[in-house]
């Protein structure tokens, strides 16, 4: 038995759940989420829990038990809180700029990249060089800030680039001349 899947996700206070037809949607402050449940789990609301009980004992059946329990306990925190992740620029001339749902990133390039935010996902820029990336799907809003990152990773020389917050860039010692 898994000791991620049979622990139970609890519903806080504003968070409302329904399953049905193999979906599971969870609906709070934040928004709305739905989850695909498959077929070899099944997922029961049981007054303010969510509780994930898996069908068979096969391989596939174990392994789904406890990413369905985890990815539920992930969509209660976003529709409840939400999700940020920060990124900062850092480079002579670097900076960031967003106009609608673009955002136009001055990396060091000839030109100027663009990058259309999906639906979805809020981005704000502040001071030019801090990216607020925040919304209520955990997957999604780390694939954009990994997604923005890597338009311009930080290289370990000078440390310039696009990083997260709370990165630390190994740096390197440069050419030594005698």
């Amino acid at each position: 038995m898994s000791r991620i899947g049979k622990q139970p996700v609890a519903l806080p206070a504003g968070v409302t759940a329904q399953v049905a037809d193999g979906a599971v949607a969870l609906k709070g402050p934040k928004g709305e989420l739905v989850l695909r449940v498959p077929e070899t789990v099944a997922v029961a609301v049981e007054g303010s829990q969510l509780t994930v009980a898996r069908t068979g004992d096969d391989k596939q059946s174990r392994a789904d038990h406890g990413t369905t329990r985890a990815l539920l306990q992930n969509m209660v925190v976003g529709v409840k809180d939400g999700y940020v992740r920060e990124l900062e620029i850092q480079g002579v001339g670097f900076k960031a700029s967003i106009a609608g749902d673009k955002l136009t990133l001055n990396v060091g390039y000839s030109h100027p990249v663009e990058y259309a935010v999906p639906a979805g996902i809020a981005v704000a820029v502040t001071d030019g060089t801090n990216i607020k990336v925040s919304g209520i799907d955990k997957q999604l809003v780390g694939q954009v800030s990994a997604r923005i990152r890597s338009f311009r990773p930080p290289e370990p020389y000078k440390g310039k680039g696009v990083r997260y917050k709370d990165e630390r860039v190994r740096r390197k010692a440069g050419k030594t001349v005698a």
